[in-house]
């Protein structure tokens, strides 16, 4: 993927106010009106639009940031797949009302598929330890015969006259200083600057075609709620002749019986008896992988919590830990005898050998003054 720090020229840590300026001065340098017939520069400015309309939203930054960093894996929680718009598009309508220019990125932006987005349910360890999966859905594909293009054999088009091949006609309203300039797509050619001569047999002129299509997924450990990958082209054809969408597929955890998870760490809750609690002993703790025994010291009280290093999920961006909670549980149903052996058990005990309830009746007799 591009990176679209090095296209602006900024580091990764940039502010917000020091990419605006750099992309504002980037923009100046290579706006395609100040360079008519520039092909490089025109893809220049095209890149640096694209790169600040990611880089100026936090949000948009946040997912890209983990993207970059996690290749073929998205950021947390929602985004938006209707694609980009903001600083730029209005950069782009100040600087052409003085140039009377046409705003290139946004024709090109716009030329652009639409994304497809699916969602797709895993399991949670599934996700936490990386699998393959299969997805298929319905996508318009760009017609193979005509490249897209809707015309016979991908040649049977002529340069729009109304437009003149640029895809935009400019509109002017208003006279003298306080004269308006607009620029939108040409309606004739939809924006494309060619006009069919000869539909192509295959896609009736469409440029696409309605197929069926599975992609197969290599789904990288640690995959979490809401995380997404994102499969360049995979999504539908443009309508204009530009490339294709993409497609996204979100992914959805189920929940696990013992597990939960907080990034790459995991956390379970272990029942332990009263015997162990204040005896000691070892017990086995689920992992991802198998069983790991566990010792428990005496005197263990509930809601301790321990920490096992590196047992939690393994993925290329780092290991998380497993943080087993400690819970005494105490029997609902005993019987006569066990209830007369608790009470000589309690009776022979001393309130130095319980360290919270010491303090706390301390704490009451300090209060009412006992």
């Amino acid at each position: 993927m591009a990176n679209y720090y090095e296209i602006l020229g900024v580091s990764k840590d940039a502010t917000q106010d020091q990419i605006k300026s750099q992309y504002r001065k980037l923009a100046r340098q290579y706006h395609p009106d100040l360079h008519p017939g520039d092909e490089a520069a025109a893809q220049k400015f095209k890149e640096i639009n694209e790169a600040n309309e990611t880089l100026s939203d936090p949000e948009k930054r946040k997912k890209y940031d983990f993207e970059l960093e996690n290749p073929g894996m998205g950021g947390f929680g929602g985004f938006d797949a209707s694609g980009f718009g903001g600083f730029g598009d209005i950069f782009g309508d100040i600087f052409n009302s003085f140039t009377g220019g046409g705003s290139s990125a946004r024709t090109e932006q716009n030329r652009k598929g639409q994304d497809i987005t699916l969602e797709v349910e895993l399991s949670f360890l599934d996700a936490a330890k990386g699998c393959k999966r299969e997805v298929k859905y319905n996508r318009n594909e760009p017609c193979s015969d005509c490249k897209g293009t809707g015309a016979k054999n991908g040649t049977a088009y002529k340069v729009c006259s109304t437009c003149q091949g640029t895809g935009q006609v400019q509109y002017v309203s208003g006279g003298g200083f306080f004269r308006s300039i607009s620029v939108k797509p040409c309606s004739d050619c939809k924006g494309t600057g060619k006009k069919i001569t000869e539909k192509c047999d295959k896609c009736s002129g469409r440029g696409y075609n309605k197929v069926s299509t599975t992609v197969t997924l290599d789904i990288p450990a640690g995959a979490d709620n809401n995380s997404y990958m994102r499969k360049r082209g995979f999504g539908n054809a443009s309508t204009v002749g530009g490339e294709p969408g993409d497609l996204i597929v979100v992914f959805k955890l189920s929940p696990h019986k013992l597990f939960k998870r907080k990034n790459f760490d995991l956390y379970v809750e272990v029942p332990i008896s009263f015997k162990t609690a204040c005896l000691g002993g070892k017990v086995d703790i689920p992992t991802l992988d198998d069983a790991y025994e566990l010792n428990i010291p005496e005197g263990t009280q509930s809601g301790k919590t321990m920490v096992i290093r590196g047992k939690g999920i393994k993925s290329r961006n780092g290991t998380g830990d497993l943080y087993v909670t400690i819970v005494v549980e105490v029997p609902t149903r005993i019987t006569k005898a066990e209830k007369k052996a608790l009470e000589t058990f309690d009776d022979e005990l001393d309130i130095k050998q319980y360290d919270k309830l010491k303090k706390y009746n301390d704490a009451m007799d300090s209060l009412y003054g006992s």
